[in-house]
């Protein structure tokens, strides 16, 4: 059985960084695509990047030059690398998987029945 293990969360003030993690392990599916969602309170979960296997990746347009993904097959860990954020951004961050290779112009467009593979998430506040 596969896990997905977020961390990394935390309170930053706008204008600062964050880098969060996702320890993965059990999937032995190839090809594959890892990505971050997030949800604020009362709002749908909506997509912010994702990284196939062969290292494409795809953001959603809020988060294009500030955001970036990577992944370490190494150390099996996925990353989000969160730069100039904004209290836009605050919300529950989730870390997702799924067969096959898939891609979004806009990744805002994915949606929660596109992933199989779910970890539970951490949290991110962003003050003004």
């Amino acid at each position: 059985q596969g896990q997905l293990v977020e961390s990394g969360g935390g309170s930053v003030q706008a204008g600062g960084s964050l880098r969060l993690s996702c320890a993965h392990s059990g999937y032995t599916f190839s090809p594959y695509t890892l990505a971050w969602f997030r949800q604020a309170p009362g709002k749908e979960r909506e997509g912010v990047a994702c990284i196939t296997n062969d290292t494409t990746t795809c953001y959603a347009d809020s988060v294009k030059g500030r955001f970036t993904i990577s992944n370490d097959n190494a150390k099996n860990t996925l990353y989000l690398q969160m730069d100039n954020l904004k209290p836009e951004d605050t919300g529950m961050y989730f870390c997702a998987a799924v067969r096959g290779r898939a891609w979004w112009r806009d990744f805002s467009n994915a949606r929660m029945r596109h992933f199989h593979y779910w970890g539970q998430g951490t949290q991110v506040h962003v003050s003004s």
